[in-house]
């Protein structure tokens, strides 16, 4: 199962690390391992990450980093494959997310002289970029039957799945409200019409795709290992210009 029929599929420039997640996937879908505890090792991955980076090893970061980016990509893909789809692990890996996007950003910061209102304009950038790309994603899976999990409008408690418990989805579904709620409703305010399209064209979503986390996370280990920790916080400020380039081009290019 995957999260688009194959007649829709992109090139996802974030989505490096499917390869090698799927050999990961087809080791265990026949255990008892869970997509939760996959989620569990990408967030031990992040934080090894960071902690290598506070210290200076940034091979080492650049290495965690990407297997971070390989075990996101592979709870989904267990979900999917065991066909266990859950609320509890789409909100769970959203909020290790943002979570750990914080501290990757604080520890560059932490080894850096870059001020502190960069770091906070950087994280916010880079939450925006996410956004976006998710935004777009979810609209595409939702239009042509792929994992719902995700929706477009994250406004109302869902229902628990089987096999999951309705407290757990709720009090993680409030805590990915207040961390990406004002992210979401930016996004919409900047291009609402986005959603009404049933058609957003795949050289579109490559493009977007260079605002994935996955792409984020391979341009922070690049730059660490060439010795540019100075420039990742600023360069992600900037970068965020990005986000309202691609809205202009959707909205220029696909007018309803």
């Amino acid at each position: 199962m995957s999260k688009l029929p194959n007649e829709h599929k992109f090139l996802d420039l974030s989505d490096y690390g499917r390869p090698i997640a799927k050999i990961i996937v087809n080791s265990l879908k026949n255990t008892s391992v869970t997509p939760i505890q996959v989620t569990i090792a990408f967030i031990a991955s992040g934080l090894i990450a960071f902690y290598c980076i506070i210290q200076g090893y940034f091979w080492l970061a650049a290495f965690f980093l990407i297997c971070k980016s390989i075990l996101d990509a592979a709870d989904g893909e267990l979900a999917r494959v065991k066909q266990k789809p859950s609320y509890t692990g789409r909100y769970l890996d959203s909020i290790a997310d943002i979570v750990l996007n914080a501290l990757f950003l604080f520890s560059i910061w932490y080894i850096t002289d870059v001020s502190i209102w960069i770091y906070l304009s950087a994280f916010l950038g880079l939450q925006l970029q996410g956004t976006l790309y998710n935004y777009y994603y979810v609209i595409l899976r939702n239009t042509f039957d792929g994992d719902t999990t995700s929706r477009v409008f994250e406004t109302k408690t869902p229902i628990a799945l089987e096999g999951e418990n309705q407290k757990h989805v709720n009090i993680l579904f409030r805590l990915y409200r207040l961390c990406y709620s004002v992210f979401d409703k930016a996004i919409y305010v900047l291009d609402s019409d986005a959603a009404k399209f049933s058609v957003l064209p795949k050289w579109l979503m490559t493009a977007v795709s260079a605002l994935g986390l996955g792409f984020q996370l391979l341009i922070i280990a690049v730059m660490l290992v060439l010795g540019l920790k100075a420039i990742i916080l600023p360069f992600f400020m900037v970068y965020t210009v990005m986000v309202f380039i691609f809205i202009g081009i959707r909205k220029l290019s696909f007018k309803k």
